[in-house]
């Protein structure tokens, strides 16, 4: 009885709906993907799509690569090698590896230098540096968070308080972990991941990427004025993300009652088109990746893909693009808004043809 109550518990979720314009210079989609430090996937899709032009796909092959190091100690990241190679020369992201937020200690280290341990009561204790309780505890505060600024660190190495806290990382609890690490920065810096981490278990990942092609595929009509949707003239946002999602899940879109996997259909109205391109990157992926890609794809219009149509033979108004971003553990700076796993974020380029 117990499993089955679990099951029908609907877990919270909160979908928040903006209207923006890319081209417009206070348009809040490169906040919302600069601010999502640590994605582990990104999908899109392009319908009357067959093959990804060239320069679009040379991005898609251009995402990677990133680190993964084995029980790497925490003072490795408030050396002075380590600040002044990665986190001042660039944009440097941490993520402890197969670790879960709300029952173990987790570290991210996020590009504006900033070090942030989740740790447990004991864990914290131990370690004796000043944090404060997290609001995702709840009631009662298992959880703390203690957040150091490298940047401030570095700037005074014989400080009080970076020998504090390399004492605690050295000496007091010396904390190890498995990390996925990766680093951007657009100098031609000779010094990387690999030589750096030399003296540990490092190993160098590219990004798993996944390219296909669907054919008469359903698309719900989607009127960007509308986000909560018309009734018979255009689905909602909610809808239009169950939607991309089971398209990315390869799911069946027709609700045939002989169907005992999926009985999930298209939001209506829909129309069909003839083909579509559909992308899937999964992997440790940077926000500066995503930002290129986005930028890209909202730049294409109809010319994105080897295959074009002229805008005459284009319906009044299509969903030129729909990408999906998938966040394993996003870390808020806001006191208001604790580290928490399970984000989803769609952007949405709608072509208004006259």
């Amino acid at each position: 009885m117990a499993t089955l109550r679990r099951l029908r518990e609907v877990p919270r979720h909160l979908l928040v709906c903006e209207k923006s314009n890319f081209g417009h210079d206070k348009s809040r989609h490169r906040h919302v993907v600069e601010t999502h430090y640590h994605n582990y996937r990104v999908s899109f899709l392009i319908p009357e799509c067959g093959i990804l032009a060239k320069e679009l796909k040379n991005l898609v092959m251009e995402t990677g690569p990133y680190y993964f190091v084995k029980n790497l100690p925490l003072h490795e990241f408030i050396t002075h090698g380590f600040i002044n190679t990665f986190v001042k020369k660039g944009s440097c992201y941490a993520l402890t590896y197969n670790t879960n937020i709300d029952e173990d200690n987790t570290v991210a280290l996020l590009p504006n230098g900033k070090l942030i341990l989740s740790l447990d009561k004991d864990t914290y204790e131990e370690t004796g540096l000043q944090g404060r309780p997290s609001q995702y505890s709840g009631r009662k505060i298992m959880k703390f968070i203690v957040s150091i600024d490298l940047m401030d660190l570095s700037s005074n190495l014989g400080s009080k308080k970076y020998e504090r806290v390399s004492w605690s990382f050295k000496e007091k609890k010396p904390l190890k972990f498995d990390f996925l690490l990766a680093w951007h920065h657009t100098g031609a810096e000779e010094s990387t991941m690999m030589s750096y981490f030399s003296n540990y278990r490092i190993q160098e990942h590219q990004p798993k990427i996944a390219l296909s092609t669907v054919t008469d595929l359903q698309c719900p009509v989607l009127q960007s004025g509308e986000l909560r949707g018309v009734p018979g003239a255009a689905c909602s946002a909610g809808e239009l993300l169950d939607w991309l999602g089971a398209v990315f899940s390869n799911a069946e879109l027709n609700n045939e009652p002989n169907n005992f996997i999926s009985t999930y259909c298209c939001p209506q109205p829909s129309s069909v088109v003839a083909k579509a391109y559909l992308c899937t990157i999964t992997g440790f992926i940077l926000p500066e990746k995503i930002r290129l890609l986005l930028e890209h794809l909202c730049g294409i219009r109809v010319g994105g893909c080897s295959s074009q149509l002229s805008v005459k033979e284009l319906p009044k108004s299509i969903t030129i693009v729909g990408l999906l971003f998938h966040v394993r553990v996003s870390w808020l700076e806001d006191p208001r808004w604790p580290p928490s796993h399970g984000w989803q974020s769609v952007l949405v380029t709608d072509l208004e043809v006259s």
